[in-house]
């Protein structure tokens, strides 16, 4: 099973993170996706710029909307993620409670649907599937 770790934070965590040196902050993140790394559950992970850098397409109009962040409160905001493959959600709750985050940070753990979780006889999962083989063999070479 693939899950999601959302990185989110509160204002006190957020200034917390400011304060510690850069260095100590790149180091414990790196241990972390190191140990991941290696014992194979790690698929992906990144960190994201300030919100401010960011904004949001709003589909509640007919015609959808682009706000320019800084958007929502600091708790709403989703700051990095990693993704992980583990045989259960315990396994997962293992990995997330292990990350190298501070008092006013938080882990939102998220399954990530399958191809197997979608009705296979639909044109659009079936479309989806032949998408992502030819994107493999691609990769692959």
């Amino acid at each position: 099973m693939k899950f999601m770790l959302i990185m989110r934070a509160t204002d006190e965590a957020v200034k917390a993170y400011e304060e510690m040196p850069f260095e100590q902050v790149i180091e414990a993140m790196g241990k972390y996706n190191e140990s991941m790394m290696k014992a194979g559950v790690l698929l992906a992970g990144e960190g994201l710029t300030d919100a401010a850098e960011g904004f949001v397409v709003d589909f509640s109009a007919e015609k959808p909307l682009v706000t320019d962040g800084p958007y929502g409160e600091t708790k709403e905001l989703f700051n990095g993620f990693w993704i992980i493959e583990v045989a259960t959600r315990e396994e997962a709750a293992e990995w997330a409670s292990r990350a190298p985050l501070g008092p006013g940070a938080f882990l939102e753990v998220r399954r990530v649907t399958e191809m197997e979780d979608f009705p296979a006889d639909n044109e659009w999962i079936e479309k989806e599937a032949g998408w992502r083989e030819e994107q493999a063999q691609r990769a692959q070479g």
